[in-house]
């Protein structure tokens, strides 16, 4: 014979915690039988009648209720909380909490006082499904005597237990939408009171948007919680990156050094020059890689920003550098760059400021078609000096002026390579230089970037 599960030992503290003194008593939270008025006798002059003092203490359990459920720590504290004290308020053996799922199919246990915790979040019975199932979809309270007899009851084998009979279900509602439904259990076959579905209600009603806006923080942390370990994930593969690019960098000036060495040996002069001048201009790049690299990785982890320089230097000998840098890069489209005669001197860091034009131009690169021109110009306006970079394709959507700018952020993932931190990290760069830089129109239907640096 199979023994029969047992109710837990808190459902069990509950219940004597309301229990009367002497038989006939009423409990806290219900209304005295009439059997017991009878048996007290009429009341003394001058004092509460037994329905008033009834309902001045399931007021007074209402406000400690409200008060003990608004200084709960947590979202698990909120659920015990919440099925603890409504076991004890109605003087049942088992408590439990349904919470309605966000697709509004299936409610799901988020709390039981009486039967397995360990079932939370694992038990769920479908809209419509059993005694909990119906109050839900009638949004009314619904009982039964005996739950053992009652067609309604759905049983949930390795959850409900045997011994409970009489069964009270309350939905839970805020703004006219169903959250949850509240149930509670007796082992005794009995009718529920009117009384006691009132107060039952009333605690469901109180509890509606407690719990909604509980559940819509808790997951909200949670959600956070996923972000951050994700942001620390990335933190870390970045890290390695670093490590890992340092290396392959120095490998490869090493190897550069001993080609020129060597080719340099057997040419004449002239050639000689010629492969030094190459050699010079590949070590120039792999140490701009190398500075490149660090940089925009020391910006995405929030490093190496309030080292950088604000001193005077020439915007546009930094530009006309920049493009000649990039010219293989851009060689299959035009560049308009007509540089002005005079100087414009601004205050930043000169070498991260051509490290940001080179992130922007990179994404004119990538993202406009190649028959496209691609337009830089500066002026001043005001206390700043002011670059913009366009081309004449139809430009960043608006509604991506901004999110562009966010990490891993990229507009069109099938027609372009990198990581999505580029304009990310310039924008980290220009604000650690006290400078900005955004999008705005260009005036023919596309739109263009700012870079912009206070003048000197």
């Amino acid at each position: 014979m199979t023994a029969k599960p047992s109710l837990s030992a808190s459902a069990k503290a509950a219940r004597s915690a309301v229990s009367p003194a002497s038989p006939g008593a009423a409990s806290a939270g219900a209304p005295a039988s009439p059997e017991a008025r009878s048996a007290a006798g009429p009341p003394a002059p001058g004092a509460a009648s037994p329905a008033a003092s009834g309902r001045v203490n399931q007021l007074a359990f209402l406000h400690e209720f409200a008060q003990l459920l608004t200084e709960a720590r947590d979202w698990d504290e909120l659920m015990r909380t919440l099925v603890d004290r409504t076991t004890a308020a109605l003087g049942v053996e088992v408590c439990s909490l349904y919470l309605l799922d966000r697709d509004g199919e299936r409610l799901t246990l988020a709390a039981t006082n009486g039967l397995d915790r360990e079932q939370v979040g694992r038990v769920s019975l479908a809209v419509g499904q059993g005694i909990t199932g119906r109050a839900g979809r009638t949004r009314q309270p619904v009982t039964t005597r005996d739950v053992t007899v009652d067609p309604q009851f759905s049983w949930v084998r390795g959850f409900d237990v045997h011994g409970l009979h009489a069964m009270l279900s309350t939905p839970l509602l805020w703004n006219q939408q169903l959250i949850g439904v509240l149930n509670v259990q007796t082992t005794a076959i009995r009718d529920f009171t009117p009384d006691e579905v009132d107060f039952l209600g009333t605690i469901a009603a109180l509890l509606g948007g407690l719990v909604e806006k509980g559940r819509m923080q808790a997951e909200a942390e949670a959600q956070l919680d996923r972000l951050s370990q994700l942001d620390a994930a990335r933190a870390e593969l970045l890290a390695v990156v670093t490590h890992e690019l340092r290396t392959p960098l120095a490998v490869v000036r090493a190897y550069v050094d001993l080609l020129a060495d060597e080719a340099a040996e057997h040419a004449g002069d002239e050639r000689r020059t010629q492969v030094e001048t190459w050699r010079a201009g590949t070590v120039d790049q792999v140490n701009r890689l190398d500075r490149l690299v660090d940089g925009i990785l020391a910006s995405v982890r929030g490093e190496g920003l309030t080292g950088l320089r604000r001193e005077p230097f020439d915007v546009v000998s930094a530009i006309s550098g920049t493009v000649g840098t990039l010219a293989l890069l851009l060689r299959t489209r035009a560049v308009r760059w007509y540089p002005p005669n005079a100087q414009m001197v601004a205050r930043g860091d000169e070498a991260r400021f051509q490290q940001v034009l080179e992130q922007i131009l990179d994404n004119e690169a990538k993202y406009a078609p190649p028959e496209e021109a691609v337009s830089i110009g500066v002026w001043r306006i005001g206390d700043e000096v002011q670059v913009y970079i366009t081309d004449d394709g139809p430009g960043v959507p608006i509604d991506d002026w901004e999110a562009v700018f966010q990490p891993y952020v990229r507009l069109d993932r099938a027609r372009s390579r990198g990581s999505g931190i580029g304009l990310f990290a310039a924008r980290r760069l220009m604000e650690g230089m006290g400078g900005r830089v955004w999008i705005e129109k260009n005036g023919y239907g596309g739109s263009r970037f700012i870079v912009a640096l206070p003048a000197a």
